[in-house]
């Protein structure tokens, strides 16, 4: 933003230069027309109306590419600060991003658009105020010292009541981006759980509490609203007071003869633009708060969730074994190891450690060589995971198999998956639209996709989190199948589960919580 500020700073000079000078030059036009009368023609003052015109025009063209430059410079943070807290946030452990997705989804979509104001209207009026305010106080002490007087002893008052009123808006704005955050979380979670209330007659059992938070946030905006129009009318009404007073002033001392009606005019025609800025800040404040108590919000979340240190060192993962020092266990390739224990002891993160999502505490290796050392995206396009809960997007059915790359065998995958008999089911096969989070499938269709998704990759490295899940006896043993033929090919595989078919499968067993490596 520094190159849009600096030129926005000289878009200011320009505008403060040509304010003061058309002010002092229309002074000194009105001024002869009236004390002169033998000057009261139109060819005696064209020169001075050119000059007018042409610094208005000049003042039209600075505030206009001001204007487009903060465009610019907004557009352009605002890009680059939502990408970099997308960024951030995406890169957290997935338990740290739970926690903060809802606040991060709140200001990338929404929060961070509430700075358009603030760097297209706020802070030009602030850098503006830091001008021509000072500049047109000079001005008038060099037409009329006593106007300066006036203007210097009333000017403090609207710096000082911004102050309180920015103390209290912006505990008012902190309130609703908070409102904001949690109604819009509430929702998300009402809308992705709405089919499974449907089927049990439960949608109406959330309508109470959005209600609720509905009327918290439209309190707290309406409460914003209300100290904005208050603060509005004191700072208009200070700055109404002290032109009077320059008015009143300059007219008195203009009966008895003491100052001239030039002076006396370009003190009164310099003395709004003394206030003006001002009252612009304190206009456009309220508008920018909200957008930066966004950003405030999105510098947190960049503080709290540095992205880690990416590594740079490459493995070739086929044949690699894979050192779980936590757990003193090797997952060796050709072999199929199931990983087993209470829930939630930890399986999953272990999982998610091995692709360097996490940290279990101890070190991770594969091939001798540490997963923090590795570079993520060669190590991750040698791995497929299946995740507890298959990742769905909205699109085709095709295009959710391949979401991780193209398949070598798609018809195999489906096969061994039993995904063969869902796309038999769909409408339009491949094709087949899905809604958000895979709607339109049901828990165990979705399961199957994902296994598909396994089979049909390439991967050296399998991560497989309960792949039976939500599956019946003769497709699980179907798919524990294929998951034993993957490791006869090569492949390490490494699958958590419970049940005895899973542990059936296994060539080795890590039980955690037990410090033992037993043989199956």
């Amino acid at each position: 933003m520094r190159r849009f500020l600096a030129a926005s700073v000289v878009c200011g000079v320009v505008v403060s230069a040509v304010t003061i000078a058309s002010a002092i030059l229309l002074a000194y036009v009105v001024s002869g027309v009236i004390t002169d009368p033998t000057s009261r023609t139109l060819e005696h003052w064209l020169p001075a109306l050119a000059a007018l015109a042409g610094l208005w025009t000049v003042r039209a063209i600075a505030q206009w590419a001001q204007g487009r430059l903060s465009q610019r410079g907004a557009t352009a943070v605002i890009a680059d600060l939502a990408a970099q807290v997308l960024r951030t946030v995406t890169a957290l452990p997935p338990r740290h991003l739970a926690a903060e997705r809802d606040a991060a989804a709140v200001v990338v979509s929404r929060g961070l658009d509430g700075l358009r104001p603030y760097f297209v209207n706020y802070l030009p009026a602030v850098l503006l105020a830091g001008i021509l305010t000072p500049a047109a106080v000079v001005a008038i002490a060099a037409v009329d010292w006593r106007s300066a007087l006036i203007v210097v002893i009333v000017l403090p008052l609207i710096p000082i009541f911004m102050i309180l009123i920015g103390l209290v808006t912006k505990d008012r704005s902190t309130a609703a981006l908070a409102a904001m955050t949690t109604l819009q979380s509430r929702l998300l979670d009402l809308i992705a759980g709405l089919p499974t209330l449907r089927a049990l007659d439960r949608a109406a059992g959330s309508t109470g509490r959005i209600a609720e938070l509905s009327a918290a946030h439209r309190r707290s905006t309406m409460s914003t609203l209300r100290i904005t129009f208050m603060s509005a009318l004191v700072l208009e009404l200070l700055a109404t007071l002290g032109v009077a007073l320059v008015a009143v002033g300059v007219g008195l001392r203009l009966v008895f003869g003491e100052t001239t009606l030039f002076a006396a005019l370009a003190a009164l025609l310099l003395a709004p633009e003394v206030f003006w800025p001002l009252r612009r800040v304190g206009a456009e404040f309220h508008a920018a708060q909200d957008g930066k108590t966004a950003a405030d919000r999105a510098f947190a979340l960049l503080q709290a969730g540095p992205a880690p240190p990416r590594g740079t060192r490459t493995v070739t993962a086929a044949g690699a074994p894979i050192h779980l020092q936590a757990l003193d266990a090797d997952i060796q390739a050709g072999r199929v190891t199931v990983l087993t224990g209470r829930n939630g002891c930890g399986k999953s993160t272990v999982l998610q450690t091995i692709l360097g999502l996490t940290d279990l505490g101890g070190r991770v290796t594969v091939g001798g060589v540490d997963v923090a050392e590795l570079d993520p995206e060669h190590w991750w396009e040698q791995i497929a995971w299946l995740p507890h809960r298959p990742v769905l997007i909205p699109g085709t059915v095709r295009a959710n198999l391949e979401l991780f790359g193209p398949l070598s065998d798609l018809e195999t995958a489906c096969r061994q998956s039993g995904f063969d008999d869902v796309l038999a089911s769909l409408p339009e096969g491949l094709d087949t639209a899905l809604g958000r989070d895979g709607i339109g499938l049901s828990l165990g269709q979705r399961q199957r996709l994902g296994l598909a998704r396994i089979f049909g990759s390439p991967a050296a490295v399998l991560l497989l989190d309960e792949p039976t899940a939500h599956l019946d006896a003769a497709l699980e043993s179907r798919v524990l199948a294929a998951i034993a033929a993957r490791a006869r090919a090569g492949a390490t595989v490494l699958v958590v589960g419970h049940r005895d078919s899973v542990l059936s499968v296994g060539d080795e067993v890590v039980r955690m919580g037990v410090e033992t490596l037993a043989e199956h």
